[in-house]
């Protein structure tokens, strides 16, 4: 029964578009009309609707990730695969909210906002951070659903390789699915590409 709270409590989190909501209730811009994705996400939030109200957003999505599955993993046990589900609810709830099916986000912020959560397992989140960065600023990989791809898919084989504990491991598998799924079907058709330092061509695909 606890476990099955933890992760209701995650979705209905998970399934509050944050970045949607702050723009639009308190800055009066709905963040998903202008942008050819209509992604209800933080760097909409940021363009959007200016640096205040994109950062607000950001601690809110990432909040929404980090709180259920901190306190559950302070009252839970962490060895129990449910747990793996307790992850990945607030995660899923932003993919498909409940409240706005239609306006399913890619669930980037909210996928650190539960590494932040697993503290002080920090494997995870730290491996998250290191693909990005990799792959934002070394090799520069575009558009942005290619970087996530590949950038979800790599951080869920290393966290197979080095964190032990098997319902993290199964809670990132789930979480770099849904990510992924969410950012292959909001493709359009962009160009493949890998460049050195965003500089110097390496891979182009049309």
């Amino acid at each position: 029964m606890m476990y099955f709270l933890f992760i209701l409590l995650g979705f209905v989190l998970g399934s509050t578009l944050f970045a949607y909501w702050i723009p639009r209730l308190f800055f009066k811009t709905d963040i998903t009309k202008v942008p050819p994705d209509h992604n209800p996400g933080v760097a909409n939030a940021y363009m959007q609707a200016g640096f205040f109200a994109g950062t607000l957003s950001l601690l809110c999505e990432l909040f929404k990730g980090a709180v259920p599955v901190f306190l559950a993993d302070r009252i839970l046990d962490r060895d129990s695969m449910l747990f793996a589900l307790v992850m990945a609810a607030p995660v899923f709830g932003h993919a498909f909210p409940f409240f706005q099916k239609e306006r399913g986000g890619k669930a980037i912020a909210v996928s650190f906002g539960v590494m932040i959560g697993l503290f002080p397992e920090i494997h995870p989140l730290f491996c998250l951070i290191f693909y990005y960065i990799l792959f934002s600023l070394v090799l520069t990989l575009r558009p942005h659903s290619f970087r996530s791809v590949i950038t979800y898919g790599l951080f869920t084989l290393t966290v197979f390789l080095f964190v032990p504990v098997n319902s993290i491991r199964l809670g990132c598998f789930i979480i770099s699915a849904i990510v992924i799924y969410r950012h292959v079907i909001r493709c359009h058709d962009e160009a493949l590409q890998a460049l050195l330092f965003g500089k110097y061509p390496l891979f182009h695909k049309s």
